[in-house]
Formats: C-alpha cells, structure tokens, sequence
C-alpha cells in the first residue's frame, strides 16, 4: 500500500512573522500566498506554461537527464523590481558540495514570464517579508524555474542533499506535481536534531525557509506513470549583493 502524505503544517497569514521567527521556516497555501502578495490565483496559474519550456540543467555531475531549469536575477528597492543582466549561478563547495565552485551559465527565464504584473508582485512581496523581519534593504534575488522528471528512472530535486543557499531567505514554490510518488520536503534546525517532513501537493503553496538557521532537502521523485515530473519555483534573497565568486587579487608590494 501507499504510504500516507505527510501534510504540510500550514501558517495563517497573520502568524507568517511571528511563525519565522519562532522557528524558521513557515508553510503558506495558496490563497495565503494570493492574498498577501495581491494576485489572483488565476494570474500565477498563467505562468505554469512556461515551465514546459525549460531547457536540460548543463552542469549535473552526476550524471543525470532529470533536470530542467531556467534563471533570472533582481534587485528588489523599495518594492521596486530591477532585473540585472543575466549572470552565473555560483556558490561555494561549503554551501552545495556537489556543484559549488563553478560558475553555471543557466538560460535565462522567458522575458515574456518576467514582465507578468504577478512575476513582479510575487517577488516584491517577497521583499516586503525579508524587509519585515531583518529591516528594509536592497534585496539581491534569484530566481529558479525546475522540472524534475523521471527520465533516469528517479529524479533528485536536490542531489547535493540536506542544505543551505548560502542567502538569507529561501522561497520554494510548489507549481505541480504528476505521476510521481516521493519528493518530501525535510526541514531542520542548524543547531538541533529538531526537524520536520510534509509533502508539498498544492499548486503555488510555500515554503519560505531562513536560511541562517535551517537546511533543507526534498526526497528523490519515482514514476507513478511514465513522463512523470515535480515543477518548482525557487527564489533566494540576500542582502548585501549576490553571492559571486570571490575574485583573485595579487597582494600589492611592500613600500
């Protein structure tokens, strides 16, 4: 028989602060989402098309055909949302053991997603949540369209395993789900045993992790039927500037 789905544990919109702060991470549906950040479910739902566009993942080095992506970056001032030039993803090997210490030029999302009155709210509404818990501020944001599929038999949301971004805020959008079984979402605490697992089914439901303080993983997926597959919106502010790699500066000479 099936194992049961673990169900998220859901916070109100009115506890979402409070909810972060007392444990680090908070679970929204997608109402929650639709009305906080002031879109009609109908708009967000628009932008699902675009995830049947996505390009394979280049940079696997495991081997794998079972990731599709595009990225985007932002500045988010004062609710404003500045797209920058497209650039690499990078992080350090500390952060992602598996993929870090190269830069990975992913194609660049569709302009025609980007320039959406919903792509624009969701993002700065995500600042205005990052503002009220660490103080307003320029957000630096990436954005990350995945499809995990099935094609190798088994698909890995992360195969660098149990995680941190190396940011401040995570925030990991289920779109949907199809003839899979698995990818259960598992929170823990930086500094204790504690944690938890759900399964994230809802289309545009949340989970918004801070990343100081928890690390995160997501369960292989398997095929319930063929072609099956796991979308997901991820999106990372950090306050400060993006995360680069560090540049090689010769040492000036002694005077």
């Amino acid at each position: 028989m099936p194992q049961p789905v673990l169900q998220p544990p859901l916070t109100a919109p009115d506890r979402l602060n409070a909810t972060l702060s007392e444990q680090g991470f908070a679970v929204l549906d997608a109402a929650s989402v639709c009305a906080m950040a002031g879109i009609a479910l109908g708009k967000l739902q628009a932008l699902q098309a675009s995830w049947n566009a996505l390009p394979p993942d280049q940079f696997l080095k495991d081997g794998g055909r079972y990731r599709r992506r595009r990225h985007a970056s932002f500045e988010l001032i004062d609710q404003q949302v500045k797209q920058v030039p497209h650039r690499a993803h990078w992080q350090p090997l500390s952060y992602n053991a598996l993929h870090g210490g190269m830069q990975r030029w992913f194609e660049p999302m569709d302009s025609a997603v980007l320039q959406q009155d919903a792509w624009q709210k969701l993002l700065s509404w995500l600042a205005r949540v990052a503002s009220a818990a660490q103080g307003e501020q320029t957000w630096f944001a990436e954005a990350h369209q995945f499809r995990i599929d099935t094609t190798d038999g088994i698909g890995r949301p992360t195969p660098e395993g149990a995680h941190r971004d190396g940011v401040n805020w995570v925030a990991v959008f289920l779109i949907g789900r199809h003839g899979i079984k698995g990818g259960e979402t598992r929170v823990f605490d930086m500094d204790s045993p504690h944690g938890q697992r759900f399964t994230l089914i809802e289309p545009w439901s949340l989970l918004l992790l801070d990343d100081a303080r928890v690390i995160h993983e997501t369960t292989p997926i398997q095929p319930e039927t063929a072609g099956g597959w796991r979308d997901t919106l991820v999106i990372t502010l950090r306050s400060g500037g993006f995360l680069d790699e560090p540049e090689l500066i010769a040492p000036q000479a002694a005077v």
